[in-house]
């Protein structure tokens, strides 16, 4: 029809996509960043345990290595301790020795050494009695204080230990029925009391006493170093680990009780 106007249509523009959610990218990124600084200014204040646990998952992600829980009180904390490490065990038990009062006038008569049964700390007497005054089963101060050191160490540990006693080949007493037998199967018992309120609860595995059994210089039996105190750490047992390797010596004398 003349002079009817056409019909117009306007479509509104679609309007242009977003940023392609490339935003969202970089903020996931960011975040990441941000948390992964927090957990690595957390572990720089945590304890060295936590830290050996933390490193011990990123090298074993999938769990397939045996881990050990800690049962002891106040510890809380789960990491391995095997036959590998041991040295590392060894040398942070020195440098707490080292913090001890009475250090300078004992680090001779201290001695730790790696062995087949594990870690094997000795505390060794001397002519004036060291650790224990001479014939008694008491510990002295310096005794205490050295034995209570070492127990809150090793009580962070899930490790098993073992604690002997050992005197030199002179005879205690000529008329008595108290003799070196008893002697060293006390004094052991004796460290395991100071050490025991430190300590798991069934951390103690052995208590032994060897008299003059197990010399530690066999050439002179009377030496005063024959009279010692030894602390065993003994390694953890996994699946691949020899058995002999792992659990302690059968005692071949007699075996102290409370």
């Amino acid at each position: 029809m003349a002079g009817t106007q056409p019909i117009i249509i306007k479509r509104k523009a679609a309007h242009a996509a977003h940023h392609g959610g490339a935003w969202k990218v970089a903020y996931a990124d960011f975040v990441t960043a941000m948390m992964a600084l927090f957990i690595v200014l957390w572990l720089l204040n945590s304890s060295k345990q936590i830290q050996v646990a933390v490193g011990g998952y990123f090298k074993d992600p999938t769990g397939t290595a045996k881990k050990v829980g800690s049962d002891m009180s106040g510890s809380g904390e789960n990491f391995t301790v095997t036959k590998d490490n041991m040295d590392k065990i060894k040398e942070e038990l020195q440098n707490s020795l080292r913090k001890t009062a009475d250090f300078e006038k004992l680090k001779n008569q201290i001695e730790m050494t790696i062995t087949a049964e594990g870690l094997r700390i000795e505390l060794m007497e001397t002519d004036k009695g060291a650790f224990f005054p001479v014939g008694i089963a008491e510990l002295n101060d310096s005794g205490k204080e050295i034995v209570t050191m070492l127990a809150e160490e090793l009580g962070k540990l899930p490790n098993s230990l073992s604690i002997e006693g050992h005197t030199d080949a002179k005879p205690f007493s000529e008329n008595s029925n108290y003799g070196n037998w008893e002697l060293s199967a006390d004094r052991a018992n004796s460290a395991r009391r100071v050490m025991q309120p430190h300590l798991g609860p069934r951390q103690v595995t052995q208590v032994r006493g060897f008299a003059d059994q197990r010399l530690r210089t066999p050439k002179d039996p009377a030496n005063a170093s024959n009279r010692r105190i030894s602390v065993i750490v003994h390694y953890i047992v996994s699946p691949d680990t020899d058995d002999r390797v792992a659990k302690p010596q059968p005692p071949p004398a007699s075996t102290a009780k409370e």
